[in-house]
């Protein structure tokens, strides 16, 4: 396959950080273009690496100081890998010495790949146990409900006096009413 442009990627998550690393790094690998932002690696949508994948080409290769500066997730990583296979573009990390321009380095992706999801998948089974054993000893999971049991009754003798709303009777609670209500509907059902 006939290598063309060099094009780096360099990111940070806030501004309070800097790219001078990764630059500096990329810099030193010959990269003829360089897109660098700062954007949490979590969102989907990150302007500039939108840029880079509009703008490479068939036998580029998009190199980056790590592999997470590119993804932040295996699912997030293997989606962009996607992306680049679809246009024939090659990835090179340089901290973790990848390069799937070589047989090697394609079957070290894969296999960093193949491992991560294992590791994921064993995790959610762990999480999945701990959740039905505490289930078993009576402990519930999630976020501590809003409105106490007093609360509640307060809420029911306010409306009850024909003298507040809805929504008078959740600003007192300090609740939305959205919560006074469906905690209610709750108790009521219960």
């Amino acid at each position: 396959m006939k290598i063309g442009y060099k094009i780096g990627y360099a990111r940070v998550s806030t501004d309070a950080q800097e790219t001078h690393l990764q630059l500096d790094a990329l810099q030193r690998a010959k990269c003829s273009r360089i897109y660098q932002e700062k954007a949490s690696g979590a969102k989907a949508d990150r302007p500039e690496l939108r840029r880079l994948l509009d703008h490479a080409r068939k036998g580029d290769v998009v190199i980056v100081w790590k592999l997470d500066r590119l993804a932040r997730s295996l699912r997030q990583l293997i989606d962009t890998m996607a992306l680049f296979h679809e246009r024939g573009v090659e990835l090179q990390s340089l901290t973790e010495n990848i390069n799937t321009t070589t047989p090697s380095g394609k079957l070290t992706f894969h296999l960093f790949a193949a491992l991560a999801e294992f590791e994921r998948d064993l995790l959610r089974q762990r999480v999945t146990a701990g959740l039905q054993a505490a289930r078993q000893r009576g402990r519930c999971g999630g976020r501590p409900k809003a409105l106490t049991t007093d609360d509640l009754k307060k809420a029911r003798a306010l409306l009850r006096s024909g003298e507040y709303t809805k929504v008078e009777v959740a600003k007192e609670l300090k609740v939305s009413r959205h919560t006074l209500w469906r905690a209610l509907g709750q108790e009521a059902t219960s």
